[in-house]
């Protein structure tokens, strides 16, 4: 007897089509948690808002700059999501495959070293939004900033450089965020599919593991994060710090070692949230395109 004919196997989505995905996963995930972001910054950049915590700050901000200013510099972080994470998180299979760490046992490093490659390139693209949004953010005033505005001052004082501030902060930071998140999500899945016996498509899984990571990250990714935000709040027609280093001396000298863990909570905040519903949001897109789970 002749066998029974087979469809052939669907092709795997294009490099595109998973960056594609990432990017929509992360787009809709910080317009929900872009207030949190708003807060963090506030908090890092001043010891006022520092003082006021993460409640105060969410009143004085709604109170003095009415509530939408919560989500100021959202459009340049639409734009920084749509460049930075869809990259940095739809780049991850397949530098993980040239990596070798999709291999099954693959150690942990190798999973790390994949996401924080991935992070490096995502931080490229992604920096100049990142400037814009940064600046955004932190703007006080009840009339919200315009993108286009503070681009165009920007580009006036500084020239194609100013978007580039911080960018060696920004690609350790993304290095260090990346390769924590992807190295400790893959990871984690691992661990909950041998406690649990869950499979690794259950959301279950993924919650878990997601929530895992955000925590690992805030705990990597604080002092990076801080030292990012002081590069690129900088004033536009001045310089307080020479690079990273001098930033991180600095702040080490002049406040102490604990100041890189300021804001900590609102960082944790964001980092859960946003971890949790990106990935969870990518992993169900990659199901519906036929892929398997990460």
């Amino acid at each position: 007897f002749k066998p029974l004919a087979t469809a052939a196997a669907p092709a795997p989505p294009s490099l595109l089509t998973q960056v594609g995905m990432a990017g929509t996963a992360a787009v809709i995930t910080v317009t929900f948690i872009h207030p949190i972001d708003v807060v963090k910054t506030r908090i890092q950049i001043s010891s006022e808002y520092g003082k006021l915590g993460m409640g105060g700050t969410v009143s004085k901000i709604a109170g003095e700059e009415g509530a939408l200013a919560l989500w100021k510099g959202v459009n340049a972080a639409w734009l920084r999501e749509a460049s930075y994470t869809s990259l940095r998180l739809g780049l991850y299979e397949p530098v993980k495959v040239l990596f070798g760490a999709n291999d099954a046992g693959a150690p942990f490093y190798k999973k790390f070293l994949a996401g924080s490659a991935a992070g490096a390139i995502g931080s490229l693209a992604g920096n100049p939004f990142d400037v814009l949004k940064t600046k955004m953010m932190a703007s006080a005033g009840d009339k919200p900033p315009s993108m286009s505005v503070t681009a165009k001052e920007l580009m006036a004082k500084q020239g194609i450089a100013g978007f580039y501030r911080g960018i060696d902060s920004n690609i350790m930071r993304a290095m260090v965020l990346n390769g924590t998140k992807m190295g400790c999500y893959d990871q984690a899945k691992g661990y909950v599919v041998a406690f649990t016996g869950f499979e690794k498509k259950s959301l279950v899984t993924q919650f878990l593991s997601a929530v895992a990571a955000g925590f690992f990250m805030t705990c990597t990714v604080s002092p990076f994060d801080m030292v990012r935000t002081r590069l690129m709040n900088q004033p536009s027609d001045a310089k307080l710090y020479n690079n990273a280093f001098d930033c991180a001396l600095k702040i080490a000298t002049q406040e102490g070692p604990l100041t890189f863990w300021r804001g900590f909570m609102p960082i944790w905040s964001r980092f859960a949230p946003t971890t949790t519903l990106q990935l969870i949001i990518f992993e169900q897109l990659r199901t519906i395109m036929g892929m398997k789970s990460l």
